[in-house]
């Protein structure tokens, strides 16, 4: 034990005695959290809109306003030239275009059924899907509006409605906020966790002071385990850095057990690290270990679930997850701060992370290769 606690404080003396890196361990999680946070959602607002108005009567206008005043549109270009607005979304400079032909207003006048026509800039699939449905709800507002208009002008008993509330469980505000900000988290563990461990044991064998290690006694455990021990507790400093950041400046709820959270963080950084240190065990300069972990880290965040549902993956997908501990780990970190779940509700996630941990440490050691 007293081998294992000089190695680990050799180990944070190397670490701090480096300036960019003792500076960047915790200016990097402030920024990260003050930046991604608000600025990483899936609400699509603004959307730029070109109008094409053809009929220019009040009906026309009315739907006008109506997406004038909507939070989703920003109409942006009034046109009579169909060329000119497809011009404008090939530049890019629309979203959509909503044409009115002529007779419009005539038509609804009339009572019968009047045509719109949507052109959608689709490059971005999400983005074309959530302005189509925007857009549909606008024209069902209209439509609503236009029929209690004519009903109320006839004598008649108002028809029979089911009439249906809601409420919205975990996040009644609907804010993107608290969704997105546990996952956040969890890529400040990973960053901290996989790229910095790494690139230090690689960095020693690039430098030669790893060989002053191995002609000593040392055995291959004591020495990954001194590896791991102090990027764990900088990763959770970093942690609890993040969560503050979260509750001063976006007021983030957390509804659990703050130590739940950092047991599943626990087991999340030690199954990272002993990633990370297979991986450095298998590259000799520092350029091959940042190629083989960009590869990893990319794979294990997009693949997670914190830009898209896991329900919405393929079944190998799914699959793969079961040995992705950023996924493990979001899934922990939003239950325990939106749900307030505890432990038996995450239990399947920790066996989960405690398994990945024990494996990746495992190999770990037993990759490492002492030279005499």
């Amino acid at each position: 034990m007293r081998t294992i606690l000089y190695l680990i404080r050799k180990e944070f003396i190397q670490i701090f005695r480096n300036r960019f890196i003792s500076k960047a361990i915790f200016a990097v999680p402030i920024i990260q959290m003050l930046i991604l946070v608000p600025a990483v959602t899936f609400e699509i607002r603004n959307i730029d809109l070109c109008i094409i108005d053809n009929d220019y009567s009040s009906e026309s206008r009315r739907l006008i306003n109506k997406l004038e005043g909507s939070a989703f549109f920003r109409i942006t270009f009034t046109t009579w030239s169909e060329n000119e607005a497809n011009d404008l979304m090939h530049k890019n400079k629309c979203r959509v275009i909503l044409n009115i032909p002529s007779g419009f207003g005539r038509e609804l006048g009339s009572g019968r059924p009047a045509s719109l026509i949507a052109s959608v800039d689709a490059i971005n699939a999400s983005v074309a899907q959530l302005s189509w449905a925007y857009l549909n709800g606008v024209i069902t507002d209209l439509n609503r509006e236009n029929s209690s208009a004519a009903k109320g002008s006839l004598v008649q008993s108002p028809p029979p409605i089911i009439e249906m509330t809601n409420r919205y469980w975990y996040n009644e505000k609907l804010d993107y906020k608290y969704y997105m900000l546990p996952g956040i988290l969890v890529i400040l563990v990973t960053a901290i966790g996989f790229l910095l461990a790494g690139l230090n044991m690689v960095r020693e064998k690039e430098i030669g002071t790893i060989e002053q290690i191995n002609v000593t006694p040392v055995r291959k455990h004591q020495f990954i385990i001194a590896k791991m021990v102090p990027f764990l507790i900088i990763g959770l400093i970093d942690l609890a850095l993040g969560l503050l950041i979260g509750k001063l400046t976006f007021n983030i709820p957390f509804e659990g057990s703050i130590m739940l959270l950092f047991l599943g963080a626990t087991l999340f950084l030690i199954a990272v690290l002993g990633m990370a240190l297979l991986v450095s065990t298998l590259s000799s300069t520092q350029q091959q270990f940042m190629f083989v972990a960009f590869f990893f880290v990319i794979v294990f965040i997009l693949m997670s679930g914190i830009f898209t549902p896991f329900e919405s993956m393929p079944v190998w997908a799914q699959k793969f997850d079961l040995v992705n501990p950023v996924a493990w780990l979001i899934r922990i970190n939003r239950m325990v701060m939106l749900k307030g779940s505890g432990i038996n509700d995450i239990s399947t996630e920790l066996i989960a992370l405690a398994i990945i941990a024990l494996l990746s440490t495992l190999f770990a050691v037993l990759r490492y290769r002492k030279t005499v």
